[in-house]
């Protein structure tokens, strides 16, 4: 393991030049203060945890400092946004600081989020608050820790700084870490600013550093694009069926390599509802939970467009269409193994559409449901959770078809409560845990939002003492208002 001063730099995204990216100083934070530190997160630059303590860590996460190898960078890049393209966006409160080579051979970039304005920050102060800081702090490790791909998080800084929302706040720093920040974004400025060479440097860096497996296929940039469309295929289907909401799938928070990226109002299904929006600032419901599977593809789409100089028409449009059988195939995995199921069956998919259309109406917890499926063998199973529905006939119609299917299961009963709780989760993110680990934090109390993560580090393992962790959320916690406001 390694000391702070030890990391090993090399920064290939900043060595493509100024056409991508604008060098940039961080800001300082006053009174830089660790938040919360990931040790997993750590050891992906293989930094020993007790450098989290020091503080030069605080020091360096706080603007204050920076290492003589880093080269801190702003990303240019445009997005649709809510449907609408916006021609410039880029980094307006981030910088890329720098690659770490890991001794595993792996780069990592360490991003700085929240460290003040860049020529991207379109009147804005470039502060990040210390609320959505937490927030995607403890969602990059929770998604992660539930086997869906996401950007990391290393640490949140706290400081004196004040920033103005709709109220008073306090800065932070987020360090978040991800093997490429590119966006599909980064293609649609270079396409719709007609810089082709510029577009032909940046696919190239894509495809020989990140999908490095397509170099040798008779036509490399379209086998690369079959790739992204088949992560983002297997990245939703991930959401969908753990019943995460991202609440701002712009083209500009897409990553290239499939994995959940610049999430700010995010929220996870507490009573199920396939209608369901996260962001409050989503007026028209663009990104509810049931328009993410149809808006990933549009999403798809946008990034066809933008590689149209590189890729025929025809064989895009071919490789967009494997979006929606390859997400179906990884959804109905997902959902077989979270009903305890081993093999599939056709009616397997009507099934699942019944459950949940039973769950609507009766406002029953999503995940909480599948965990008590689990606990149990299936027929006394289902009548602990039957008192959750309203349609009590309906619901015994569709148990009496599950217990049928169970019974054609090879390994019906023998491992069901191991099998089940592997893949479902007792601790799940909700908004009113990470909102009371908030105001303990904007009270100077961190120990919440470390204690959260903890719990949340292992979801599938049942913590002695943390049941509280593990309840349906009362009333206010269910209408609680999330917004893009950072």
């Amino acid at each position: 393991m390694k000391a702070l001063d030890e990391l090993t730099f090399d920064n290939r995204f900043a060595r493509l030049g100024d056409a991508f990216s604008t060098q940039v100083l961080p800001e300082p934070i006053a009174e830089p203060r660790l938040v919360v530190a990931s040790e997993a997160a750590m050891a992906l630059l293989d930094l020993e945890p007790t450098e989290a303590r020091s503080p030069v860590f605080a020091e360096l996460f706080g603007g204050h400092k920076l290492w003589d190898a880093a080269d801190p960078r702003a990303m240019v890049y445009s997005g649709h946004q809510f449907g609408g393209y916006t021609p410039r966006l880029g980094d307006g409160r981030g910088l890329l600081l720098g690659e770490v080579l890991n001794d595993a051979g792996e780069h990592w970039d360490l991003h700085l989020k929240g460290a003040g304005q860049t020529p991207y920050s379109r009147m804005g102060d470039g502060r990040a608050v210390l609320r959505s800081s937490i927030r995607e702090f403890l969602a990059s490790e929770a998604l992660h820790a539930l086997g869906i791909p996401s950007s990391r998080a290393l640490c949140v800084i706290g400081s004196s700084t004040p920033v103005w929302r709709e109220t008073r706040e306090s800065a932070a720093m987020l360090v978040r870490l991800a093997q490429s920040h590119v966006r599909f974004g980064h293609f649609e400025y270079f396409y719709y600013t007609r810089q082709p060479e510029q577009q032909q440097v940046l696919i190239d860096h894509v495809l020989h550093l990140h999908y490095p497996e397509c170099r040798d296929a008779a036509e490399p940039y379209l086998a690369m694009f079959r790739s992204i469309v088949e992560r983002n295929a297997e990245l939703i289907a991930r959401w969908q069926a753990y019943g995460f909401c991202h609440g701002v799938m712009n083209t500009d928070n897409m990553s290239i390599l499939g994995i959940t990226f610049d999430f700010g109002p995010f929220a996870f299904l507490d009573d199920f509802d396939a209608h369901f929006i996260c962001n409050h600032s989503d007026d028209s419901g663009r990104y509810s939970y049931s328009n993410q599977v149809p808006i990933a593809h549009w999403n798809l789409s946008a990034l066809a467009q933008a590689l149209t100089p590189f890729i025929s028409v025809e064989a895009l449009k071919e490789a967009l269409e494997l979006f929606l059988p390859l997400y179906e195939a990884h959804y109905l995995d997902l959902m077989r193994r979270r009903l305890g199921l081993t093999t599939a069956e056709e009616e397997d998919k009507a099934l699942i559409e019944r459950l949940l259309q039973r769950m609507q109406p009766g406002a029953v917890d999503y995940n909480l449901f599948f965990r008590k499926l689990g606990g149990q063998p299936a027929t006394e199973a289902l009548n602990v959770v039957r008192d959750d529905f309203i349609d009590l006939p309906g619901f015994d119609r569709w148990g009496e078809d599950y217990l049928a299917r169970c019974a054609r299961e090879p390994s019906n009963a023998e491992g069901r409560r191991e099998r089940m709780h592997a893949v479902n989760p007792l601790y799940i993110l909700r908004n009113y845990l990470a909102q009371n680990a908030i105001q303990a934090a904007e009270q100077g109390d961190y120990s919440e939002v470390q204690r959260l993560h903890e719990v949340l580090s292992k979801p599938f393992e049942e913590q002695p003492g943390m049941q509280a962790y593990a309840q349906r959320p009362p009333d206010w916690g269910k209408h609680l208002e999330i917004s893009c406001s950072s």
